[in-house]
């Protein structure tokens, strides 16, 4: 098992405000007079209520539940997570933080993919962290992180930590659950794997068994951003042993999600069929995408996300387009790493579907395909 910084283990720091409903479980009972801290305070918020209505002037008032109970509660029934094996957070980049700030101590190594997510590096360097970046694996029908590369630097290296989106962003690649669990099993005892499923819902088998596992040594990281529709609200969560997300708590911003985002991510938990059909609705766009590129002659990768990866042939390329149809108003997604600079990544969303959304890019695919 991976050891935590020094600074964090025996007494370490603590949570000084554990917040009013930690403090009513602890007691077994409702605090109604609130008189000691701002959720007290008699601001009417007339202009609130005007536009949003009384149950958002409810939420303004409070902070909220530092140990995210109804969420995490939701979570469990839903996927059969243990509850002392969850945390809440605002969003899968500030878990990537909070995993960073658990585990990575300012000179220690951390390796990723060459042009992964990008949130990761800027998090690891904000940490004081060396990143040493390895190529992707790249070849006719794949792009994908390269595991043994991966994993021989993290030897080579000793590395504190590794990173690996899965499935990946931006390529849309996943790597199945044995390579995952080979991956743990053959990394230093000492290296943590920061395992990102950010897009974990979009995946086939999004239910199995494997989902719901608690790996030794393995932080994994989802969100309610995709999936659940709630980006704008920011929440996400870990799953861990619980004595690493004890560790997690040191450090974690007490009050990081709102009442009013745990109250809508507990509505829409509680409604988790309509989140299935988002799912379904989103796979069958990704295929239409997929198929309508593949028929001018696009290199589609496979994708277990919410989006398609084109790959053209050269970074050039990919700047050139991509310029163009932000300029007619069209935002894609293309690597800021030059690594990845020829991959163009579109969101499955029924925008994309409309005839002459991306005629600029058709033009220039069905040239290059003459």
């Amino acid at each position: 098992m991976p050891r935590f910084p020094d600074h964090l283990t025996g007494s370490g720091p603590s949570n000084p405000f554990p917040g009013i409903k930690v403090l009513e479980r602890r007691i077994g009972r409702e605090i109604p007079h609130r008189l000691g801290s701002n959720e007290g305070l008699d601001m009417p918020h007339r202009a609130l209520r005007e536009r949003f209505g009384d149950a958002m002037v409810e939420h303004v008032y409070c902070y909220g539940d530092s140990e995210a109970l109804g969420v995490r509660q939701r979570l469990s029934a839903l996927h059969g997570f243990s509850l002392e094996t969850t945390l809440v957070d605002a969003g899968a980049d500030s878990l990537i933080a909070l995993a960073l700030r658990t585990t990575a101590t300012p000179g220690c190594t951390v390796v990723s993919a060459s042009g992964t997510y990008p949130t990761f590096g800027y998090f690891a360097r904000g940490q004081g962290c060396r990143l040493i970046e390895v190529p992707y694996e790249e070849r006719p029908g794949l792009l994908a992180p390269d595991l043994d590369a991966l994993l021989r630097t993290a030897r080579q290296e000793q590395a504190r930590l590794v990173y690996l989106a899965n499935p990946d962003n931006p390529s849309g690649h996943l790597h199945g659950d044995d390579a995952i669990r080979r991956l743990r099993a053959d990394l230093p005892d000492d290296c943590w794997l920061l395992l990102d499923e950010a897009y974990h819902d979009f995946r086939d088998d999004a239910d199995s068994a494997f989902s719901r596992e608690v790996l030794p040594g393995v932080i994994r990281l989802r969100t309610l951003s995709k999936a659940h529709g709630l980006a704008g609200l920011r929440i996400g969560y870990a799953i861990a042993e619980p004595d690493t997300l004890e560790m997690m708590m040191k450090v974690r911003i007490h009050y990081a999600v709102s009442t009013l985002t745990l109250a809508a991510a507990e509505t829409v938990l509680d409604h988790n069929d309509e989140v299935r059909q988002h799912v379904s609705g989103v796979k069958a766009r990704r295929q239409r995408l997929a198929d309508h590129f593949a028929a001018i002659g696009a290199e589609v990768l496979p994708s277990a996300t919410n989006f398609i990866a084109l790959r053209l042939s050269n970074a050039e390329l990919g700047e050139r387009l991509n310029r163009e149809l932000l300029e007619a108003g069209r935002l894609i997604a293309r690597p800021a790493h030059p690594d990845l600079g020829h991959i163009l990544r579109i969101t499955a969303v029924e925008d994309a579907l409309q005839p002459g959304r991306f005629e600029i890019l058709e033009q220039a695919l069905s040239k290059l395909n003459r």
